[in-house]
């Protein structure tokens, strides 16, 4: 047999067989249809409520099929969803929203003002970390007036609600569906009903889900009659399944592979701050101060002085984000504090920092405690590291650079149900990572990380266990606030208070690219991604 003739059957069958693991991987081979989008996700959400849960695997997946009363813009100023128009009264402490008429859930059943009094106060002022803890210690009540018309009462004037009743803030969910069921196990969690421009069709576990138009939906039906959410956990997967025409559309992009796909004529990236879930994201080590380990705050500043920002930017995010330099996003402008006494990279200090709590070392051994208070004599500072699969990453790299000043990081990935009943409910851990989503006010993502209200078992809440009632006090007020320069007054005294008692290190600001097959446009940059997107075949 020539050369040419075997290499030429080699290399056939090399691609025959790339393709046919990547289908096993991926699922069946994707046939290019103007109706039909594949969007791959990164894990299996596990239900698909957004209303009892800020965890950004369910609202990626979730977020088509529900609304908000508004929803925000690029300007992020709000508009017109499931309420047409609002007044304010009380000087802000008081709000009324018109609802849409003739908007239907899924189910056909009519949508009035009983599902958004239900949604309130039943699920999202119960279970969803950001809603309850900015919203509940200020609202008194969530009136039905009639069927089209909701009143919000507070107990003082309340400056931010209107950025917080979007879909991800606040998705309205079925009263009669839930009503009289524990919303945690409802059957409507896995099979759901919304008003959202797409309807649920079936759930595959590991497998898909997919949806289909909701050719009666207010805001217009859309174009893609047929939506896949195909689950594919591993990156780089999901990457080569684009490549190969197996998926349409990825929600993020990893750094190693954004210059490929940039040069890519099939591809295009959409880069943006907002994700399904939340927006302006802090990536967040917690300390649980429940635990000896971190009680002393001299340790925790020890901790902070090791962390090298610099690093998890170039090699985590590849540069895309920013080293985070405060406790709120450079992304909210007029909250963001500059010039931060936050600890800089600085072993030296570090180590002298640990030696004045009683963590001594000899040479290049892990630190063993000697007169710390509630750690046995002896005991090595060895401590566990809760992660997600999708943050591992962060994990190594922490634990790499707090072997430079003695203390040995265990790094343990859990599933994200694992993650959140381990963390936020069991508090079985001694430092912990969050993707921290501050939204567009602090009211909406900073506030559950710090007032004593939010230590709860909710996910994604207070994580350290953190209690200061000057904090607590401080973000009352600056919620009260209607003037912007006193908001952005007390927004700077809590952040200094926060990088005084150190709960937290704030490691990197994330920004995130989308990529989507060039066949296929008009996406929209809010959750609500696939309901305006047109493809060709």
């Amino acid at each position: 047999m020539r050369c040419d003739r075997a290499c030429a059957l080699l290399s056939t069958f090399l691609v025959a067989t790339i393709l046919a693991a990547l289908t096993a991987c991926v699922g069946e081979r994707h046939v290019h249809d103007a109706n039909t989008l594949v969007a791959a996700i990164e894990g299996d959400p596990g239900h698909l409520n957004p209303a009892i849960t800020t965890n950004g695997g369910v609202h990626t997946a979730a977020a088509l099929l529900y609304d908000g009363l508004l929803t925000l813009d690029s300007a992020l100023a709000p508009r017109p969803a499931l309420a047409t128009r609002w007044e304010v009264f009380a000087e802000g402490a008081r709000y009324r929203f018109h609802l849409r008429q003739g908007v239907r859930w899924h189910d056909d059943q009519p949508f009035t003002s009983a599902d958004v009094k239900f949604t309130f106060d039943s699920l999202l002022l119960r279970f969803h970390a950001r809603t309850r803890a900015s919203m509940a210690p200020a609202l008194l009540r969530v009136t039905a007036v009639d069927d089209s018309t909701v009143d919000f009462v507070f107990r003082h004037p309340y400056a931010p609600l209107l950025q917080q009743l979007d879909v991800d803030e606040a998705p309205i969910m079925p009263r009669h569906l839930f009503v009289g069921r524990d919303p945690l196990r409802n059957p409507a969690n896995l099979a759901p009903v919304g008003t959202g421009p797409f309807r649920f069709v079936s759930y595959q576990t590991n497998g898909e889900i997919r949806y289909a138009a909701n050719r009666a939906y207010f805001g217009g039906a859309p174009a893609i009659q047929q939506l896949v959410l195909r689950i594919i956990p591993d990156a780089g997967t999901r990457v080569i399944a684009l490549e190969a025409g197996e998926v349409d559309w990825l929600f993020t992009v990893p750094g190693p592979e954004r210059a490929r796909l940039a040069r890519d004529a099939r591809v295009r990236l959409m880069p943006g701050s907002v994700s399904a879930g939340g927006g302006n994201c802090i990536i967040t080590m917690g300390f649980n101060l429940d635990r000896p380990w971190f009680r002393d705050v001299r340790s925790r500043r020890a901790v902070a002085h090791a962390v090298n920002r610099a690093q998890f930017l170039d090699r985590v995010l590849f540069g895309e984000g920013r080293a985070a330099d405060a406790p709120i996003s450079s992304q909210i402008p007029f909250a963001y504090a500059s010039g931060l006494p936050i600890p800089a990279y600085d072993t030296a200090r570090a180590t002298a920092l640990l030696d004045s709590v009683g963590w001594v070392r000899s040479g290049d051994a892990v630190r063993t405690a000697r007169h710390v208070p509630g750690i046995a004599e002896g005991t090595p500072f060895v401590i566990n590291f809760k992660v997600l699969p999708g943050q591992s990453t962060y994990g190594d790299l922490l634990r790499a650079q707090l072997r430079v000043i003695g203390i040995n990081l265990r790094v343990v990935t859990l599933e994200s149900a694992v993650f959140a009943q381990t963390v936020f409910t069991a508090r079985d851990f001694d430092t912990a990572i969050a993707a921290y989503c501050n939204g567009t006010d602090p009211e909406i993502g900073v506030r559950r990380q710090y007032v004593s209200t939010s230590i709860a078992p909710i996910p994604f809440s207070n994580m350290a266990g953190y209690r200061n009632s000057v904090m607590d006090s401080l973000f009352d007020l600056a919620s009260a606030a209607l003037v912007v320069d006193e908001r952005r007054r007390l927004y700077g005294e809590i952040q200094r208070l926060a990088v005084h008692d150190q709960p937290y290190v704030w490691l990197v600001e994330t920004l995130g690219t989308r990529a989507h097959v060039a066949r296929c446009h008009g996406f929209d940059p809010t959750s609500h991604f696939a309901a305006t997107a047109v493809c060709t075949p």
